[in-house]
């Protein structure tokens, strides 16, 4: 049997199974914190949707209102000529042929990739590269769009992308620990009600069946559905 910590044992005796308004979540996250650094809030949804149905798939990028305490490290495929405005915008690399180049001989340093539709036909031959790492540039999650500058803008800021994994599961990065819980309780509304209005026509029965929110390093909390 696997030892746990000190610390996972003592928080494991005040985790509770039923689901709590997220005004009482949020304060049960943050009695579970007693670590050094600033942990992220994760916020995760199951849903109701069959993965394997193209037509359900869920998958965007949203903005929450009071962002998610952190920026992220962007790249933006383009064309030279837009490449200056990329970076001035907050983009750590930009450009075509030799940003190709570099990703495909192996450089990953990076949160997101921005692509033009004008390059994309280049930028196309990185899916084995960046496919697996979730860093694939798509129409989807507004990571190709022909406003490569506001997109930088908005994905340095802490645009937060999501999709639905294999189990039919939803989940952001909503916000950090030493986030007033108000802020955080705006960020995860926002999130939920996003994702609820983004329902397949499709999908049948009951949509979100379970939603919870955790810290970096502490246990779920389940949060009442409203």
């Amino acid at each position: 049997m696997k030892n746990r910590s000190k610390r996972y044992n003592t928080i494991s005796k005040n985790v509770v199974e039923k689901a709590l308004p997220l005004t009482e979540a949020i304060a049960k996250i943050k009695g579970y914190n007693n670590t050094k650094f600033d942990q992220s809030i994760d916020c995760v949804m199951h849903l109701g949707i069959d993965p394997k149905q193209a037509d359900q798939q869920i998958r965007g990028a949203i903005s929450l209102p009071n962002g998610i305490g952190k920026t992220k490290r962007v790249i933006a495929f383009c064309e030279d000529s837009e490449a200056a405005k990329a970076k001035e915008a907050g983009a750590i690399e930009a450009g075509c042929d030799e940003l190709i180049k570099k990703v495909s001989d192996g450089w990953l340093d990076f949160d997101v990739a921005i692509a033009s539709p004008k390059v994309m036909g280049k930028a196309g031959k990185l899916g084995k590269v960046l496919g697996p790492q979730g860093k694939m540039p798509s129409p989807k999650n507004g990571t190709v769009t022909s406003d490569v500058v506001s997109a930088v803008k908005e994905f340095v800021a802490g645009k937060v992308e999501y999709r639905n994994d294999a189990g039919g599961n939803v989940h952001a990065v909503v916000g950090k620990m030493s986030f007033d819980n108000n802020k955080l309780e705006e960020n995860i509304h926002s999130f939920v009600s996003h994702i609820n209005r983004l329902k397949p026509s499709t999908s049948k029965g009951v949509y979100v069946k379970k939603i919870a929110i955790s810290a970096t390093m502490s246990p779920g909390v389940n949060v009442v559905i409203d």
